[in-house]
């Protein structure tokens, strides 16, 4: 591990202003995801912000029905909290489903969202890799790509996003709230805080450089329909997912398929015109992308996303 500074700052202000102003600084929160990047030499911060002092730890009902849950609050703390369980499930299903009870119990909300891909390649530093060396080229377009991305993904990079919290949060049309380098509060939705690869791979968000997700925006519960999270893995836990499908009335969002959490939006489409769900599920995965080693998951996703959508309409998962 290479040298490094740290603060640790109780102001949320001063910790946007210590990451923007210091070249190579990062945000530390629970550094599941960051910790091992920096022991492999993948991440190599010159200066580490702890903001485990914030004021964002708290879950909160908001004046139009949702929740807002901080960037603080840990994964095991917001899948348990009994405002998430009976009305938005879907999102403690998914966490739940996510690394093990250990990893949730230190891993964060905002932290959490912004996990880098598992690919083998990336975690490889003897391999090119576009996401760690711009340029460098991408090994898994003819290497192992059994776990590669079927939707959104370029001659760049095929890697997928791992988070399942952001899949639910996807199909729940959440928020995130953040604060810029200037001091400023925007929001951007869920769907929208994550980037396709296009030519920029190790470009993953569309957060500027120092701006710090201080919190998640839950819009009041849907009214009908049940909420489902699946997810398909090789073995029933310490595995990445292969696939994933959140379901919340007729919304649908797929992970691990994609660099980012995937809208379903032709098979939403496909609903409300009237289609079954199977119907519905192809639609989506008519443009699918099979690369060589990871087709399975088309069908894999068909199935899954059928049997959600299926057990949404009976209600289940409500």
């Amino acid at each position: 591990m290479r040298p490094f500074t740290y603060e640790r700052p109780t102001d949320i202000a001063a910790a946007v202003k210590a990451v923007a102003d210091t070249p190579g600084a990062k945000f530390l929160a629970g550094g599941t995801n960051l910790l091992d990047l920096m022991k492999l030499d993948i991440e190599q911060p010159a200066h580490l912000v702890d903001v485990n002092r914030l004021p964002l730890s708290a879950i909160e009902d908001t004046a139009e029905g949702g929740l807002r849950i901080g960037a603080m609050v840990t994964n095991s703390h917001l899948a348990a909290d009994a405002r998430v369980r009976a009305r938005y499930s879907v999102l403690t299903q998914a966490i739940v489903s996510g690394g093990s009870g250990q990893l949730r119990n230190k891993a964060t909300t905002g932290g959490n969202l912004l996990q880098r891909t598992r690919c083998a390649y990336f975690y490889d530093p003897s391999k090119p890799c576009n996401k760690r060396h711009p340029g460098s080229g991408c090994s898994a377009l003819e290497g192992l790509n059994r776990n590669s991305a079927i939707f959104g993904a370029s001659e760049a990079c095929i890697a997928t996003h791992p988070s399942d919290m952001a899949v639910a949060l996807t199909a729940l049309d959440a928020q995130v709230e953040t604060v810029t380098p200037q001091g400023a509060t925007r929001t951007l939705a869920v769907a929208d805080l994550h980037r396709l690869p296009g030519d920029t791979p190790h470009i993953e968000t569309n957060l500027a450089p120092g701006e710090l997700i201080a919190a998640v925006i839950l819009p009041p519960a849907a009214a009908a329909g049940g909420q489902i999270y699946h997810k398909a893995r090789d073995r029933a836990s310490y595995a990445g997912g292969l696939a994933s499908v959140a379901v919340v009335g007729t919304k649908v969002a797929f992970g691990a398929v994609a660099h980012k959490p995937w809208r379903a939006e032709k098979a939403e489409a496909a609903l409300a015109a009237g289609a079954s769900a199977v119907e519905a599920a192809h639609a989506e995965l008519a443009g699918a992308q099979d690369n060589g080693k990871n087709g399975f998951k088309i069908a894999l996703v068909a199935r899954m996303t059928a049997a959600a959508l299926d057990e949404a309409r009976q209600g289940r998962g409500a």
